[in-house]
């Protein structure tokens, strides 16, 4: 099935165009044929009425087109300057210190960093202003096309001002801007005209003025998929529960508390910056400056230590398990005992006849072939990667209280199924299960109790019947139905 289909729109000179579409819609994919990293199977791009091939990110930025990522790309051991001259094709071989600087200090000041200077670092600079420095990256490469996507994700509210104004700017100087955002309120104050993505293809390019916060979530959805009232799983235990207290992260989650008991499962459901992962990586003692309490099982978890959480019985499973999770050059077998060596083993020597059976047993509770154990974890599925990720967290009488992030991000609709079986049995024997995730379908699915997140604190919580509409509202305008 193709990920988008029949896809048109246009983006006038000077116009501030946004694309909405629930996750999974196809926004990504046509980022990524309009920056030059896919190629379209069929259909035309033109630039300012002539058909382009945008083979790669070096011939769209020629053609004019320059992409600013949900995720940075500054370095922050650089200077402003330095980063400006990162991966820009016009640069010359041998550059005038004096005319660049000149450069650099005139897009700076166009959008609105006059008190950042070109030879400060960009380790110093707050996250809004490196967003904003993307933006003069963009602008320095004379762009004429600019494609934003999800700039103000991560962003305040003061942050994510100083964007929109400098957004207002590039546009007013005539290039094209594509806004890509899940924050429904800013791509109605903020852009012209909205196409919105269901399914991979068009529904509908209309003007901003013309729609409310509710008709857009309407157009993207179409018929809101719908949660029955979840199944009440008997007595869940709340002697095994995990209970967090006035959780908060400063700048991302403020006073968070739940009580999850085992046999159930919860979601936490939030866009990108809606404070939902900060949930999890705080329990799991990746956030340092976090302060609340945690509690599992009625013994207090020291949280702010991911050595101690492990101790405690908590297992984390990270939305990115290529980077936090997996060692991709290891072996299946080796990412599976990972984290249960030394059980395996005596006087700090592993023994091969443990490991064996360890990994066997695991691969046959995740779901994995047994016949691969001896190959690398890189050369699985993606889908049958993450059974590797979350099967690790699986089969261990330490372990009580399992949290993931994005369970089954970049996973097949396959892998998916299997992955959220693996979580309801683990829920059914006694574990805590808590996840967070921007998908509905999934929420909906694998969600007994659903909790909605935006902007770091909590909006609702749903024991029982809702539909995708409600929570979607939650998650992008952050009002309570």
């Amino acid at each position: 099935m193709p990920a988008v289909k029949e896809v048109s729109f246009t983006v006038g000179a000077g116009e501030i165009h946004a694309i909405c579409g629930h996750n999974g819609a196809g926004k990504s994919t046509v980022v990524k044929m309009l920056s030059g990293q896919l190629a379209p199977d069929a259909g035309r791009i033109l630039i300012d009425g002539s058909d382009v091939e945008l083979r790669s990110r070096q011939v769209a930025q020629q053609h004019g087109v320059a992409l600013v990522d949900q995720e940075l790309s500054v370095v922050p051991a650089l200077t402003v300057l330095e980063n400006m001259g990162l991966g820009d094709i016009r640069a010359p071989f041998v550059r005038r210190r004096k005319a660049a600087v000149e450069q650099c200090r005139r897009v700076l000041d166009e959008i609105g960093l006059e008190r950042v200077r070109p030879d400060q670092l960009v380790s110093s600079l707050s996250i809004g202003e490196r967003q904003l420095v993307e933006i003069a990256k963009a602008l320095s490469q004379q762009a004429r096309v600019v494609i934003l996507d999800e700039p103000t994700a991560t962003l305040s509210d003061v942050e994510s001002e100083r964007v929109f104004a400098a957004v207002r700017r590039v546009a007013a100087r005539g290039c094209s801007v594509l806004f890509v955002s899940h924050r429904l309120a800013e791509v109605l104050e903020l852009c012209d005209r909205v196409t919105v993505l269901r399914d991979g293809a068009t529904v509908t390019t209309s003007p901003t003025a013309d729609l409310t916060v509710d008709e857009l979530i309407v157009l993207m959805l179409g018929e809101a998929p719908r949660r029955l009232e979840a199944a009440r799983r008997a007595d869940p235990d709340r002697a095994h529960a995990l209970s967090i207290e006035g959780l908060s992260v400063p700048g991302r989650l403020a006073d968070f508390s739940l009580t999850a008991p085992a046999g159930r499962i919860y979601a936490l459901a939030g866009q990108l910056g809606s404070g939902a992962s900060d949930v999890l990586r705080a329990v799991a003692g990746l956030h340092s400056q976090a302060t609340g309490s945690v509690r599992l099982r009625d013994e207090d978890v020291p949280f702010r230590d991911a050595v101690g959480v492990g101790r405690a019985g908590i297992a984390f499973v990270s939305n990115d398990r290529k980077t936090e999770g997996l060692f991709l050059d290891k072996t299946i077998a080796t990412n599976l005992v990972a984290t249960r060596l030394p059980r395996l083993g005596r006087g700090g020597l592993l023994s091969p006849r443990r490991e064996r059976q360890e990994s066997r047993s695991l691969a046959s509770l995740a779901g994995l072939p047994a016949a691969r154990l001896g190959e690398p974890v890189l050369a699985l599925s993606g889908g049958n990667q993450q059974k590797a990720f979350v099967g690790r967290c699986l089969g261990r009488d330490d372990v009580f209280a399992l949290l993931l992030d994005e369970p089954t991000r970049g996973v097949d609709i396959g892998g998916r199924a299997a992955i959220h079986h693996l979580l309801r049995e683990a829920a059914d024997a006694g574990l805590v299960v808590v996840f967070a995730s921007t998908e509905l379908e999934e929420l909906l699915e694998l969600g007994d109790v659903i909790v909605t997140m935006h902007d770091g604190r909590v909006v609702g919580r749903y024991d029982d019947e809702v539909d995708g509409a409600v929570l979607m509202r939650d998650m992008t305008k952050g009002d309570a139905a």
